[in-house]
């Protein structure tokens, strides 16, 4: 690492990535995908440091990008299966099936407030928050008849839901999966921060239950199946993460591959899939030849195969991977480590770490990711390489991963449910709720200063 921070160099890269976050912050004002700021501002700020090292003698920033690499290639892989299974199991109509579930059982807001949490905080860990948060606040909408005092408060206990269930385990969310993968967490560990979630989760929700309606919404009729294929898309969804938690905890090798290795078994379920539903439709075709006339083949067996099929294409699935997310991942962690390898992050850290220590500085570095996206913050943390204890690393894990709840700014699940119903749910509408995220956040704290004493 060199020690560019206060040369015109480092003043530069500086500037250019505070610029760039900036148009990040007002995304939804400019209208501008958030990944394209970073990613030029990543790569600006290298060429910045190249043309610097150039002009002084060389240096070894090609030695740091290979390794920063190395890192982002294994989250990127990883983000990229999760996500390819998410469509999946989506376009299979996993998701809608328990949607439509949820709508037929005729319950009030209050006990769809609390439904709706408590999946929320168990599909979190597995799903990730973002999806999890965007399916049920969508089911929360669905059944609200366009009640504003039910849809705010169900929307908050969402999102607090799906950020402190994802906190508790390596795949709720993409700090967690930092941590794991950087080693600082092992897989059983995560254990430690079950009980913090749930009180993360359950004292707002205690505090916010009292506000919501008691009222009744009409009950939903609609029916919704299983595509064919889609309870083996499960099944292989399971097996990949326990293939992945494998490779990691027992052959000592990146989860990704463990991933990367799902992948490969969907890829082949996949033509599985669309084989069979080639030849059940070339079945249905002969059959419905031997019924008659060209024209009762015309209305009776080709339009019934065209609404029968359930055709299954896996790279349709890749394509629908939301790469803004992957290449706003990219850039971060390109701009992240160009500041690492100017000086920045160990001037931070010694200036924090040294001098409020790891606790005080976990608990502000949590509330930060309120502000600024948890991901850069919690890959700046893992660069400056603070002196922790297994205690803190699950205390940074858990803070960044719930912090991002006291602004529906400050996560990617409370982006997400702002844009499902842009009219009720607003900034302004989730800053009545801070005061009891809060609560929530603090006792979080403490429940997690309790389960780990026994570790310092």
């Amino acid at each position: 690492m060199q020690n560019l921070a206060f040369t015109w160099a480092g003043y530069a890269a500086l500037i250019g990535f505070i610029l760039a976050y900036t148009l990040v912050v007002f995304e939804e004002k400019i209208h501008m995908r958030k990944s394209k700021p970073v990613v030029l501002i990543g790569c600006i700020m290298w060429a910045i440091i190249g043309i610097y090292e150039a002009n002084h003698g060389g240096g070894h920033a090609h030695d740091h990008i290979r390794e920063l690499i190395g890192e982002i290639g294994e989250l990127f892989f990883f983000l990229l299966v999760a996500m390819t299974y998410i469509n999946a199991l989506d376009e299979r109509n996993v998701f809608q099936c328990l949607r439509a579930w949820l709508l037929g059982r005729g319950f009030g807001f209050r006990k769809l407030f609390w439904a709706t949490g408590i999946i929320t905080f168990f599909l979190s860990p597995l799903a990730d928050n973002l999806t999890s948060a965007l399916l049920m606040s969508t089911v929360a909408l669905a059944v609200s008849n366009g009640n504003r005092a039910f849809i705010v408060p169900a929307f908050v206990n969402i999102i607090v839901a799906a950020n402190a269930g994802g906190a508790w385990s390596p795949f709720g969310d993409i700090t967690t999966l930092m941590v794991w993968t950087a080693g600082k967490v092992e897989t059983q560990q995560f254990v430690y921060l079950m009980i913090p979630s749930v009180v993360n989760w359950i004292i707002p929700a205690l505090i916010i239950f009292p506000f919501v309606p008691d009222e009744h919404p009409e009950a939903g009729d609609e029916e919704v199946n299983l595509k064919p294929g889609a309870k083996g898309i499960i099944v292989l969804g399971i097996s990949t993460i326990a293939t992945a938690v494998s490779f990691h905890q027992f052959l000592h090798l990146p989860p990704f591959l463990g991933m990367m290795l799902g992948l490969g078994l969907l890829m082949f379920w996949g033509f599985y899939l669309k084989t069979s539903g080639r030849r059940h439709r070339h079945r249905r075709k002969t059959s419905t030849d031997s019924m008659g006339t060209s024209e009762n083949r015309k209305e009776t067996g080709a339009a019934k195969d065209r609404r029968g099929e359930a055709r299954f294409d896996f790279f349709t699935k890749v394509e629908g991977v939301e790469f803004d997310t992957l290449l706003f991942f990219f850039g971060v962690l390109t701009a992240v480590g160009a500041l690492q390898y100017i000086g920045y992050l160990a001037i931070v850290s010694e200036n924090m770490y040294g001098t409020l220590g790891p606790t005080i500085s976990n608990v502000l570095v949590g509330v930060l990711s309120a502000i600024v996206d948890n991901i850069p913050v919690m890959f700046a943390v893992l660069k400056m390489e603070p002196t922790m204890g297994l205690d803190q690393w699950l205390l940074i894990t858990l803070t960044t991963g719930t912090g991002g709840s006291l602004l529906s700014v400050g996560s990617a699940a409370g982006v997400a449910v702002m844009g499902v119903d842009r009219k009720n749910y607003t900034f302004i509408s989730h800053l009545k709720w801070i005061p009891a995220i809060a609560a929530g956040y603090v006792a979080s704290i403490g429940a997690w200063w309790l389960v780990t004493m026994g570790l310092r």
